[in-house]
C-alpha cells in the first residue's frame, strides 16, 4: 500500500499523539518557566528583606562590627564575622520556614567608615531548585543581590562643663525659696552668701541660714543636675569611652579667683558624678567682699579655652569633638573699667554676657552649649533695681548669642534644671540617622 503525504494528514488515528510529543516540550516547558519564574520573585522578594533586616541589625547600637569600626584611628572597612552573618540570617529564616528547599549560600558582610558614617553591605545568593524546567535541562536558577543600610553615628565628645558658682548662684532656687530667704533676712536678701572666716563657716551667714529654713539655692540644684547628668550620659553612649567628662566653676573663694578644675577629663563618668554632687557656692570672707565683683565670665572662657585640646570631628577616640556646657545666670560682675558694654561704678562692671570670649572658642571649633538659668527679678532689691533691671531683657539674648546653633536653653526654676541640663545635652549629641 502506497502512503503519500496527503494520506498522512487524512489518516487521524495516531496523528495526535505525534504532534502531542512534538509540541509537549516547549509546551511544559513554557509553563514550567512561568511557575519556577514565581517562585524566583518570591524567593528574591524575600531574600532581599532578609538582608535588608540583616544590615539593619550589623549596624545596630553596640554590635561588635559597630565597635571595631568606631574603634579605627581613621577610616576603613571591617568584614562582618561569618558567626554574626549566620545568626542574622537563620533569625530572619526562622520567622519565615523554607518552603522552597532552595539552598541558601552564607551571607557576606562588610561595614566602612568614612568619617562617621557608617555604611554596611550585605551580599547574598541563592539557588532555587526547579520544577518543570529540568526538561529544558535547567535544574537550578541562581539569584544574588545587595543589600545596603547606611548610619550616621554618634560622635566621639568631649565635654567642659563650666558650672557658674558665684554668690549669685546662692539665689533661691524657685520663687518659694526666694520668699523663704526675703522673709528670713532683716534686709530682705534673696541671696543665700556663704561667708567663710579663716577656713571656718560662719554660722550667721545666709548659707548657713538657707539650710536652716529648708530654702534649696541654686547653685545646690545645678550641681545635683550635673551629676544626675553623668548617668544620662552613660545610658545613651553607644560606644566605649564615647563621652569624657571635666567640670569647673569659677573658684572656691573669692580671695583666690581661679578657674577651679572640679574634676580632670576622664570617661569614668562615676567619679565625675561624685566630684560635681559636691560643688559649692564660692565663698567670700565678708558681706560685700571686694564689691562683690566674683562673676568674671571674660576670665572664666578664656581660662577654659586653655584648658581644651585642638577640636576633631568626634569620628575616633582620638579626633575628639570639645564642647564647652556652661551653665550660668548669664550676668557678670568684675573689675572691668574700660571695656565693660554697660555704666560702671569704681571700676565695677555688671553687665550681661559679653559674647567676645564665646566668639573665641566657637572660632577654634569649639562648640558651647548654654544653659541659661534665668535671672530672675528682685523688686525688694535695691541693687538689683539700680544695676541689674535696666538690661533685664537682654540677659536670655545674649546668652543665646553666646552658644552655638541650636545649643541653647533657658530654663526657670519652676521648670527643673535637671531635665533641662538632659534635654540640652541631647540636643548636642543629636540621634543616630538611619538610612536604607
Amino acid at each position: 500500500m502506497s502512503l503519500t503525504f496527503s494520506n498522512f494528514w487524512k489518516d487521524r488515528g495516531g496523528n495526535f499523539a505525534m504532534l502531542f510529543a512534538l509540541t509537549a516540550v516547549p509546551v511544559v516547558g513554557a509553563a514550567g518557566l512561568s511557575v519556577d519564574f514565581a517562585r524566583v520573585l518570591k524567593a528574591q522578594y524575600d531574600l532581599r528583606a532578609q538582608a535588608d533586616t540583616a544590615a539593619l541589625g550589623v549596624l545596630a547600637a553596640n554590635s561588635e562590627t559597630v565597635k571595631a569600626a568606631m574603634a579605627m584611628k581613621g577610616d576603613g572597612i571591617v568584614a562582618v564575622g561569618s558567626d554574626a552573618m549566620a545568626r542574622l540570617a537563620k533569625g530572619q529564616r526562622d520567622d519565615k520556614p523554607d518552603e522552597l528547599g532552595q539552598q541558601i549560600m552564607p551571607f557576606t558582610g562588610t561595614v566602612t567608615k568614612n568619617g562617621r558614617t557608617l555604611t554596611a553591605e550585605i551580599s547574598y545568593s541563592l539557588e532555587i531548585p526547579t520544577t518543570l524546567l529540568r526538561i529544558l535541562g535547567k535544574d537550578a536558577i541562581t539569584v544574588s543581590g545587595t543589600a545596603s543600610a547606611q548610619l550616621q553615628t554618634q560622635s566621639f565628645m568631649d565635654f567642659y562643663m563650666l558650672l557658674d558658682n558665684t554668690p549669685s548662684m546662692g539665689v533661691g532656687a524657685t520663687p518659694a525659696d526666694i520668699d523663704k530667704l526675703v522673709n528670713a533676712t532683716p534686709d530682705q536678701c534673696a541671696f543665700a552668701c556663704h561667708i567663710v572666716d579663716n577656713g571656718k563657716d560662719d554660722k550667721n551667714s545666709y548659707y548657713n541660714l538657707a539650710r536652716k529654713i529648708g530654702a534649696t539655692i541654686r547653685i545646690d540644684v545645678v550641681a545635683q543636675a550635673t551629676a544626675s547628668l553623668m548617668d544620662e550620659a552613660k545610658a545613651q553612649m553607644q560606644f566605649a569611652q564615647q563621652f569624657r567628662m571635666a567640670a569647673y566653676t569659677f573658684g572656691e573663694k573669692a580671695e583666690d579667683l581661679k578657674l577651679q578644675k572640679v574634676a580632670s577629663l576622664t570617661s569614668n563618668l562615676t567619679s565625675v558624678k561624685k566630684k560635681t554632687d559636691s560643688i559649692k557656692l564660692m565663698s567670700i570672707p565678708y558681706q560685700g567682699y571686694d564689691n562683690d565683683q566674683q562673676t568674671s565670665f571674660d576670665n572664666a572662657l578664656t581660662k577654659i579655652s586653655a584648658e581644651i585640646g585642638k577640636p576633631g570631628t568626634g569620628a575616633s577616640t582620638s579626633d575628639r569633638e570639645k564642647i564647652v556646657f556652661f551653665v550660668s545666670d548669664g550676668v557678670g560682675d568684675s573689675y572691668k573699667p574700660s571695656t565693660c558694654t554697660k555704666k560702671t561704678t569704681g571700676g565695677r562692671c555688671q553687665e550681661p554676657i559679653d559674647i567676645t570670649y564665646c566668639k573665641a572658642l566657637k572660632d577654634r571649633g569649639i562648640r558651647i552649649a548654654v544653659l541659661y538659668t534665668t535671672y530672675l527679678p528682685l523688686p525688694t532689691n535695691g541693687w538689683y533695681n539700680d544695676w541689674i533691671k535696666p538690661f533685664q531683657g537682654e540677659i536670655a539674648g545674649r546668652m543665646e548669642a553666646c552658644a552655638s546653633p541650636g545649643l541653647f536653653f533657658e530654663v526657670s526654676p519652676t521648670e527643673g534644671i535637671d531635665a533641662a541640663m538632659k534635654a540640652l545635652f541631647h540636643r548636642v549629641i543629636q540621634s543616630p540617622h538611619l538610612t536604607t
